[in-house]
């Protein structure tokens, strides 16, 4: 067993692994107890299986081969590499001798450890089940030598157990767990990173105070939670991809606290302000191409003044739903979304397709100038010429006339020009939603 300032030490480094601790700890011992011939540790990828064995091995000064199976092609290739590694580790006069198979493998390492001082040796076969050419019988072979060779201990790190593999069922096994959404924050808690400051009137040389590290701290868990439920928990499997994604948004993200618009207390205000983060795919996926490449693509087809975007989705909404819901959606003092519509049982009759399939429908301008205001998030300046920007999408061919009649006659008809998803990325950009105002 591992000392308890030991064993305290690791667990401390590595949280959420006590069980695995406690039975490694009994497996491997000390020097003056008896190791298993052979025993399995098990997992999928990045739950901790590699680094807390070898950091084990290495606290309780243990003598030891790694071995990186993954890294040979042949069965002939991983027993010669096995040979090497021991040798070395435990006699590193010895002889250089050919382990063409496992039967010379087991007389050599005999041979090899019978001369040494050490108690035990544990030989590490590490990602065993990844070899490009595996032989059906190499890990029966491989978990037999610990019965024949006394001082040697096997240990099999693989990603799925498989009692046909060892040929025996009373090998010992070590499960380690995927992270859950509790001890994934709790991992990413022990070194969480700072706020940058982006002020230039303040100076980065100030030591922040403790209480400035709580409020950064808090932020901090409440974002990982937030990255977990809707991004990591779909898109990244294991702890080391949901770190990836934390750390990837995590600038982004605080730059608001960074410049003093929001506080460190007001989280909700600032997921609601960043809210396509959460969206975007792009939040999770590295790519090769530079973000302020594909950043310049989206500027190109979006290249709008900003009551120009919101004219063109008032449009869009024109063109898209039934004028008499118009108060019901734009109506200020309400909360200015779709309600559900209709009640008691439902009328039997055709299904009524998609209005988004039916194309867009013309509307006369004085519906587009009274639904422009009433999706507007403040109030439109007097100094912005409304028709001026009418008159440039229609140019732009994003607004189109349906009928011959005088453009400044009051019973000309428009309609828009641009397709769903074309308009939902510009609603984007300004951070309207789009969906809440469209009647299915």
């Amino acid at each position: 067993m591992l000392s308890k300032d030991i064993f305290d030490a690791i667990e401390s480094r590595y949280p959420c692994r006590t069980t695995q601790l406690t039975q490694l700890s009994a497996l491997v011992g000390d020097n003056s107890l008896p190791s298993p011939p052979a025993f399995v540790l098990h997992g999928l990828e990045a739950t901790g299986k590699t680094l807390i064995l070898k950091t084990v091995l290495e606290e309780s000064s243990a003598s030891f081969s790694w071995i990186s199976c993954h890294e040979c092609i042949t069965a002939r290739q991983l027993t010669e590499r096995i040979a090497s590694t021991v040798a070395s580790e435990v006699h590193p006069d010895a002889a250089a001798q050919k382990a063409e198979n496992v039967s010379n493998l087991t007389v050599f390492l005999q041979s090899v450890l019978k001369d040494s001082n050490e108690t035990k040796h544990f030989l590490v076969l590490d990602r065993i089940d990844r070899q490009l050419e595996p032989s059906p019988t190499l890990i029966a072979s491989l978990k037999r030598m610990g019965e024949y060779i006394p001082k040697l201990s096997v240990v099999f790190i693989i990603s799925a157990p498989n009692p046909r593999q060892f040929s025996s069922a009373e090998i010992p096994h070590v499960h380690f767990t995927p992270y859950t959404r509790e001890e994934s924050i709790e991992i990413l808690s022990k070194n969480p990173l700072p706020i940058k400051n982006i002020n230039p009137e303040e100076s980065d040389d100030e030591e922040p105070t403790d209480e400035d590290k709580q409020e950064e701290f808090y932020v901090w868990q409440k974002f990982c939670a937030t990255v977990w439920d809707s991004l990591a928990k779909g898109a990244a499997k294991d702890v080391v991809r949901f770190r990836s994604a934390v750390t990837k948004n995590w600038s982004a993200f605080t730059q608001p606290i960074a410049r003093g618009e929001y506080g460190t207390r007001n989280y909700a205000s600032l997921y609601l302000y960043h809210k396509e983060m959460f969206r975007s795919e792009n939040s999770v996926i590295d790519t090769v191409i530079p973000l302020t490449s594909a950043e310049r693509i989206v500027v190109k087809s979006h290249d709008l003044p900003y009551y120009s975007k919101f004219l063109l989705i008032a449009a869009y909404l024109a063109s898209y739903n039934p004028a008499r819901y118009d108060i019901q959606l734009f109506t200020k003092g309400t909360d200015g979304k779709k309600k559900r519509r209709g009640g008691g049982s439902k009328k039997p009759g055709t299904r009524k397709m998609q209005r988004k399939l039916l194309g867009a429908q013309p509307f006369m301008v004085e519906r587009l100038l009274a639904i422009f205001p009433s999706i507007t998030p403040e109030k439109v300046p007097a100094s912005i010429d409304i028709q001026h920007q009418i008159a440039t999408l229609t140019s732009l061919r994003l607004v189109v006339k349906t009928t011959s009649s005088d453009p400044l006659d009051g019973s000309a008809k428009w309609k828009v020009n641009v397709g769903w998803e074309y308009i939902r990325g510009i609603a984007r950009s300004v951070k309207f939603d789009i969906e809440d105002y469209m009647i299915e």
